[in-house]
């Protein structure tokens, strides 16, 4: 089973392989493809199943892997968009990890280091909830950061932003060329949508736990960070390691382009499972027949 045209146009046109064109602004965070809820809620079934296919056979073939980075404003809907996209995945082969504020051990390390540390497995998927991007993101927008990193102060001068640029993609096409597949996410929510989304944590008591001062603060520096996400997509989007740039004012639209977008990226490893040569059916015809005799 193999997605159709139909599922696939609607995570192709946020597809960003060459980003030296790109605007944010050419992107509408509200979105929807011209599709109802409905039909969405139907395809991202389907597509559900067959990621679960597809991801069986990835961990059963045990040669690619395949690597899911998602940066967002907060309330964006990373979490969810987890949640409901995996939701069919066998656990034993996909692993999450969320990337919060470093810790001292961690800043005493290359910027990537605690991400190589949980890429992963062959066979597997791995997610990043938030990654090594927040380097030229929220440190881009909170350059003070930089003290905290240790740098020797020769090295952070006015081109540490491209230079980071540089290494990331050198680090993803090193992925690539072993075997690691690296999709991008970055779900472009609106600011309006943002405050209804902060609001309703307020509003609903069962979701106040997830209500941050924090994240009010950094609304403040909305501009800035829109202007790094641009830079972001601009500078590290490739054709090995593209970004989708997600509508993610409906929810329901952002995880059917994320869906079809893992599909496509699963697809793209050819997973099967192994085919058994001609000495190790003998073995197990041996099995067979031993079992067979008691």
């Amino acid at each position: 089973m193999k997605m159709d045209g139909k599922t696939r146009k609607y995570c192709d046109p946020y597809r960003i392989d060459d980003g030296n064109s790109f605007r944010l602004k050419d992107f509408d965070p509200a979105e929807t493809g011209d599709l109802s809820k409905e039909d969405a809620a139907e395809l991202l079934v389907k597509g559900i199943v067959l990621t679960n296919d597809l991801q069986e056979k990835l961990y059963a073939q045990d040669q690619w892997a395949v690597l899911l980075v998602f940066q967002a404003m907060d309330a964006a809907g990373k979490d969810g968009i987890i949640k409901h996209v995996m939701s069919g995945v066998n656990p034993q082969g996909c692993q999450v990890t969320s990337f919060k504020q470093p810790s001292t051990r961690e800043l005493n390390h290359d910027f990537m280091w605690r991400s190589v540390n949980e890429l992963p497995q062959r066979g597997q998927i791995g997610i990043f909830n938030r990654s090594y991007y927040e380097e030229v993101l929220v440190v881009r927008v909170h350059p003070e950061i930089l003290k905290t990193q240790h740098l020797p102060p020769q090295l952070v001068g006015k081109d540490i932003w491209q230079q980071r640029f540089d290494d990331i993609r050198a680090y993803e096409r090193y992925l690539t060329r072993n075997g690691v597949v690296v999709r991008k996410f970055f779900l472009n929510v609106s600011k309006e949508e943002q405050k209804k989304r902060f609001l309703k944590r307020l509003d609903e008591p069962e979701k106040n736990w997830k209500f941050s001062e924090a994240d009010v603060r950094e609304r403040e520096c909305w501009d800035q960070y829109m202007e790094a996400y641009e830079d972001m997509v601009r500078h590290t989007s490739s054709h090995h390691a593209p970004w989708y740039v997600v509508p993610a004012d409906h929810k329901w639209f952002t995880r059917l382009v994320v869906s079809s977008a893992i599909i496509e990226a699963l697809e793209q490893c050819r997973p099967a499972f192994p085919v058994v040569d001609d000495e190790r059916r003998k073995e197990l015809e041996k099995a067979r027949k031993l079992l067979e005799g008691k």
